[in-house]
């Protein structure tokens, strides 16, 4: 594991894999940012919101990778460790027991990137 954590070195792992699928499908990388942009926009929902919503469903899925990307989003978009926390907290409620292991992988998640955030801002 890398000095950052877990879920940097997720998306670390993730990143070349990324890379070498986007230059076999580049269409369709293009059209899924695209709408990615315009899905987590600000509008009547604040972007960190629409990031901890995506966290939450990450959550439901298993998906480590949606986990650290949309954990990273939220603390960019100012989302707090509290909001963080009530949001995985609805992803368990809907979710049930499976949502305990993914819900406490998305707060580690979201707690890792709004530390890291934290300290290179002071």
């Amino acid at each position: 594991m890398g000095e950052q954590g877990h879920n940097h070195d997720v998306l670390d792992v993730l990143r070349p894999q990324h890379r070498a699928l986007r230059q076999a499908i580049p269409g369709v990388y293009k059209a899924f940012n695209e709408m990615s942009g315009a899905a987590l926009a600000e509008g009547e929902l604040p972007t960190s919101v629409k990031e901890l919503m995506a966290m939450a469903i990450g959550v439901v899925h298993g998906c480590d990778g949606c986990i650290a990307s949309h954990a990273r989003g939220a603390v960019r978009a100012g989302a707090t460790k509290q909001a963080a926390a009530e949001a995985i907290g609805v992803a368990i409620m809907m979710y049930g027991g499976p949502g305990t292991v993914y819900g406490a992988r998305a707060y580690d998640a979201f707690c890792e990137f709004f530390d890291a955030a934290a300290s290179t801002s002071t």
